[in-house]
């Protein structure tokens, strides 16, 4: 597993940019702009892929 964290390009719920890594814990992101902090987690992957 790898130590690097994956960076969010924007906050998933206002949408602005400005972010930070927060110390709360592994993968926690604060957004400056609308004071929420969430984090980015992998959940897994498909057994099969997904016909479209």
């Amino acid at each position: 597993m790898s130590d690097t964290r994956s960076t969010p390009l924007y906050c998933p719920y206002c949408g602005e940019e400005d972010l930070q890594p927060s110390e709360a814990g592994h993968g926690g992101w604060e957004c400056h702009a609308c004071a929420r902090v969430f984090t980015v987690r992998f959940g897994g992957l498909l057994a099969k892929a997904v016909a479209r």
